[in-house]
């Protein structure tokens, strides 16, 4: 059998379109991307003394690769062929404690908008099924980004200097202790 013909029948057993796989492969790499630049910045604050935002950061870390093999098996479910993306890009060093929360919120920013697109995609091409499977990462990314927002008052509310920057800490690891019990 031809490497064609066997993409055709692939294809015939998959409930996907072929843009619709794509789009959510492209998901799963956004997601991936997203787990590996929260395990950089968790990394950067373990050496840098900050262990109560390197437990929310790994925490989150984990939350990500969660949210990918959601993805990851809904596609292999519908008989599409998930793929596992490399990552590149990941920053590992940051002048302040709060650069790395800017740049999570960033990165929540960019998965929020990713989902946004593949939802509209799927409204447009009238996949209800892959539009139902997407509203839990709507309601998910609305706490992400509340939460990460809220990590970031916390540089305006504590001082950064002295005892500061220890009140500050034990405050962000207890975000990730909140985040723990509402998922529950």
């Amino acid at each position: 059998m031809s490497k064609e013909s066997s993409t055709e029948k692939d294809r015939l057993w998959c409930s996907l379109s072929s843009e619709t796989e794509q789009m959510l492969n492209q998901q799963i790499a956004v997601e991936s991307a997203s787990e590996a630049h929260y395990r950089a910045m968790a990394a950067w604050c373990d050496v840098h003394g900050h262990r109560g935002a390197a437990a929310l950061l790994y925490h989150h870390a984990e939350e990500e690769n969660e949210h990918m093999m959601r993805i990851f098996r809904y596609v292999d479910d519908a008989g599409g062929h998930p793929l596992q993306p490399e990552c590149h890009n990941i920053r590992h060093t940051f002048d302040s404690l709060k650069a790395v929360f800017e740049l999570a919120l960033a990165q929540e920013i960019k998965v929020t908008q990713s989902i946004h697109r593949l939802v509209d995609h799927c409204l447009s091409t009238k996949d209800f099924a892959t539009f139902n499977f997407l509203q839990w990462f709507v309601a998910e990314q609305v706490e992400e980004e509340a939460l990460t927002r809220r990590a970031l008052e916390l540089f305006t509310i504590i001082p950064q200097e002295g005892i500061g920057i220890y009140t500050l800490d034990q405050a962000l690891e207890k975000l990730k202790d909140g985040v723990s019990k509402k998922a529950r």
